[in-house]
């Protein structure tokens, strides 16, 4: 979901004696606080693009935690014995109220729809003798109430295959995804084992396994390759965590690098299809960044990701997109390939931070195909975060970030064949696991303009925010743009007049009601244009329908 921030007061401009280690989760106030210090100058980030809970390890100044926040206690790790330590979770307890359609990402395996949404997340960390023991599932509840929503894909409802799930749930776009509009038509509980892993680190090399959500590259909303907006799913992973690198013998800085290469299991959602053979993908993956030398703040990242059957492993499948000069999908398409370059540029002394990816769905078979459309299946997100001064103890910041998952021109829209981010013809799940996206929460096909400021000051934070997207406009363009051509004599122009857009205003805050206890709330309104992809008239004077969704997102966390 839209994050939290906390506040900041006049010990930003303190010089600390001594450090606290502090280990938070994704997106939480606590990491989102952090990472405004590092912003500020007055810390550096743990990580350099590959992120995980256990990754975000943050080494706050003892002043920055005990008196910044006016002696509110964020938790941090507790040393038993000298060679053993432990942290808590929580208990974080998240309520939203949605009250026309679905609204929410970012919030690992709950699905936001309609009515009223909850998640429970608790647990603990345990560190000993280089090896780390996380235990933080997520116990979530959806309420599920109906709503109208755009009838399936035709292959699905015309299918009995898809009977009674993705035929009557499913997506309405490409049909290679496995991203159900419903999940059924009842309430339900989901149990998740969310940030789950057991870690083994020596200096910095390190190896886990477990659930734990990875997000990929410096976006703070839409990361396209990998963030925490779907539920977790079993990984194996290992690399080098942010590691200064030095010319042997001469001693120059050559700047820091990160890497780390997973493996993981991917799920099918209750909702695609009757045929159990096929209901896991293998999801490999790597993530190699740099800090430029002499540069301060400027790092570059290379994310690449593949997905394959479960059932089709081979040495190709685990470790092919490990070849540099592999630009292919694998073989006969029979694996489905993303990449994206990252750059972030980080200005402390100003207090900004810039960024930007770059992705790309599909590979070019060689350098004249390349050379001759370099914008095919390109997709891109770009940002920047600044912030503003009023007093010693009231400070905020600034968030812009554009994102753009179009299919490019380069695709036909007379015939039955276009591409999407987020899906492929062999990988009939597309980029998704348990139904949720496994990137960017806007989904796939479309574009997202946020523009949000918050203001933090000793016992809390406020923001206020402005969102417009336009959900998966390969859809209208590829499949809803046919219908004029079908209609030409009756010239109907359904595609131009029933592009669906999402407006959102919001507002929100956090407050320390106990040193221990935090409370946020926030209230959005949601003006959505014609959320069945039709509008009231058709034409060049096509009026939008308009659904008004309200939505409510209250949250208690207590610290220990």
């Amino acid at each position: 979901m839209f994050n939290k921030r906390i506040f900041v007061t006049a010990a930003f401009l303190l010089t600390a004696v001594f450090v606290v280690p502090a280990q938070e989760a994704l997106k939480s106030t606590e990491e989102e606080y952090y990472d405004f210090l590092a912003l500020e100058g007055i810390v550096q980030r743990p990580t350099l693009g590959y992120r995980t809970l256990s990754d975000s390890v943050w080494t706050i100044p003892e002043d920055a935690e005990g008196n910044i926040w006016s002696g509110n206690n964020l938790g941090s790790t507790k040393d038993i014995t000298g060679h053993i330590s432990y942290k808590l979770f929580g208990p974080d307890w998240y309520n939203s109220f949605n009250t026309a359609a679905p609204y929410g990402q970012n919030d690992g395996a709950l699905w936001q729809g309609k009515g009223y949404n909850s998640s429970l997340t608790a647990g603990a960390r345990l560190e000993a003798y280089g090896f780390e023991v996380t235990l933080k599932p997520q116990l979530s509840f959806s309420q599920n109430l109906d709503f109208d929503y755009i009838t399936p894909n035709s292959a699905y409802t015309g299918n009995s295959l898809y009977s009674g799930k993705a035929g009557t749930y499913g997506y309405y776009g490409v049909p290679h995804v496995d991203a159900p509009q419903r999940f059924g038509d009842s309430p339900f509980f989901t149990f998740d084992w969310g940030d789950t892993e057991i870690r083994y680190t020596w200096k910095t090399l390190t190896a886990g396994f477990g659930t734990q959500a990875v997000w990929l590259g410096p976006a703070q909303l839409n990361p396209i390759m990998s963030s925490n907006n779907a539920a977790s799913y079993p990984k194996v992973d290992i690399g080098l965590r942010r590691t200064s690198v030095y010319m042997p013998w001469l001693g120059w800085y050559l700047g820091d690098i990160e890497f780390r290469g997973w493996w993981g299991y991917l799920s099918e959602s209750d909702y695609f299809d009757t045929d159990d053979t096929d209901d896991h993908n293998l999801f490999t993956g790597y993530s190699l960044s740099w800090a430029v030398p002499h540069l301060k703040g400027l790092t570059f990242g290379l994310n690449r990701t593949m997905l394959s059957k479960w059932n089709n492993f081979s040495s190709y499948t685990l470790f092919g997109i490990y070849d540099a000069f592999n630009l292919t999908s694998g073989g006969s398409d029979a694996s489905d390939q993303r990449i994206s370059f990252t750059a972030d540029w980080l200005f402390p002394k100003i207090g900004l931070d810039i960024y930007t990816e770059l992705a790309r769905n599909d590979f070019s078979p060689n350098f004249d195909y390349l050379f001759r459309y370099p914008f095919h299946t390109l997709g891109w997100s770009a940002g920047l975060q600044k912030t503003t001064d009023f007093t010693e103890t009231i400070k905020g910041k600034i968030l812009l970030e554009v994102t753009f998952l179009e299919c490019s021109a380069d695709y036909d829209r007379l015939i039955n064949w276009y591409s999407t981010f987020y899906a492929h013809n062999v990988i009939t799940q597309g980029y998704t696991n348990e139904g949720q996206w496994l990137g960017a929460g806007i989904g796939t096909g479309g574009n997202s303009q946020y523009l949000g400021y918050e203001l933090y000051f000793p016992k809390g934070s406020g923001k206020i925010f402005v969102q417009r997207r336009n959900p998966d406009l390969d859809y209208t363009m590829y499949i809803d743009s046919r219908k004029y051509a079908e209609n030409y004599e009756n010239k109907i122009w359904s595609a131009e007049g029933n592009i669906r857009a999402i407006f959102d205003i919001g507002i929100g805050g956090s407050y320390w009601v106990l040193p221990s206890l935090q409370i946020t709330g926030t209230f959005i309104f949601e003006d959505e244009h014609n959320p069945l992809n039709v509008s009231e008239n058709q034409g060049n004077g096509a009026q939008s329908i308009h659904r008004y969704n309200c939505i409510v997102q209250i949250s208690g966390k207590y610290n220990f």
